[in-house]
């Protein structure tokens, strides 16, 4: 058993006990906000982000919690637990049935533990450090596939896409170009789980923030996988540009991120 296995259990119950109440709550009447032009929050983020904050601190109350609603004082434990709450948040506003909770928990600058849960298709990803990658308790590997012509890859665009250069647009017509196909889901965490399952070869996107990668990234590595910025140098989760792949097609989508990124 890992030595993480105390940790991600807790992480488990957390992450369910959310996603019942994300799927109680699904295609319902919601109240919705805006946090800028695109960007959307609803009751049901915040409400699984109290669920879920809750029954961590319950359990390590001295542990410290980033979150993407809500702002937590920091103490002086090395543990930090990083939430996203409801990942695909626009998904889950339109009743579009694509979204998850992703819960990773770092401590001294590394990742340790991760769940991403999928409520409406009970899909649980889990990873710990040295523990291995999992879905609904089968190891998960990742993909055998290459070259980057035979593969399927996963992204998404920033919310200021409209306004900024800086908006994965070239990138996505290059690898739509090089690649078999793309998926555009909307959940940054659940791409990042598909690609340690094997079910996406390889992903990309810029400006995540750390609650969207850092249950995928333990998992990616965990499944076999190698995650690294667009330059291919190595990735900490407040980077803004991430690649996330099989390893055997990384070095084409590195070199082709450099030509084609703004």
């Amino acid at each position: 058993m890992s030595d993480w296995q105390q940790y991600l259990d807790i992480a488990i119950e957390a992450a369910r006990k959310a996603g019942k109440f994300q799927q109680y709550r699904f295609a319902s009447q919601l109240n919705v906000a805006l946090k800028g032009d695109k960007n959307l929050v609803t009751e049901v983020d915040q409400e699984s982000e109290r669920l879920i904050v809750e029954h961590l601190i319950g359990a390590f109350p001295d542990h410290n919690i980033v979150a993407e609603e809500g702002d937590y004082p920091q103490g002086e434990s090395p543990f930090r637990w990083i939430i996203d709450p409801l990942d695909g948040t626009t998904n889950y506003t339109h009743g579009f049935p694509w979204f998850c909770v992703s819960i990773g928990l770092e401590t001294a600058g590394d990742l340790v533990a991760g769940v991403i849960y999928n409520p409406l298709h009970d899909e649980l990803f889990t990873a710990t450090r040295g523990g291995g990658a999992f879905c609904n308790g089968h190891r998960l590997r990742v993909s055998m596939r290459a070259p980057l012509q035979n593969t399927l890859l996963g992204t998404g665009f920033p919310y200021d896409c409209a306004s900024d250069p800086a908006n994965n647009f070239d990138n996505f017509i290059a690898f739509q170009k090089a690649a078999r196909g793309i998926r555009r889901a909307g959940a940054a965490a659940l791409d990042l789980a598909y690609v340690a399952a094997g079910r996406l070869d390889g992903f990309w996107e810029l400006k995540l923030k750390p609650w969207d990668v850092a249950a995928g990234v333990l998992m990616v590595q965990e499944a076999g996988g190698v995650v690294s910025t667009f330059d291919g140098s190595p990735y900490v989760i407040d980077m803004h540009r991430i690649v996330a792949s099989n390893g055997l097609i990384h070095d084409e989508m590195t070199a082709l991120l450099a030509h084609s990124s703004p």
